[in-house]
């Protein structure tokens, strides 16, 4: 599956969050409901630290897989 980091990038984006794939941004439907509940905490924990950082340039905040 795709992410949109390349889109994010073509448009200007200037803080990314990878996410698992377009159709199942915070959710990997082939995971148990535990694993989907830390994979969305840890997004959400991690777009919150991007939001609170200051950039100057685009900037791809990196994520555990």
């Amino acid at each position: 599956m795709c992410n949109l980091v390349n889109i994010a990038r073509t448009v200007g984006s200037n803080r990314i969050v990878p996410t698992f794939a377009v159709p199942y941004p915070l959710g990997n439907p082939q995971a148990s409901a535990e694993e989907q509940w830390k994979m969305r905490m840890h997004r959400v924990e991690r777009a919150v630290q991007a939001l609170q950082t200051d950039v100057q340039e685009q900037t791809l905040f990196a994520v555990e897989r």
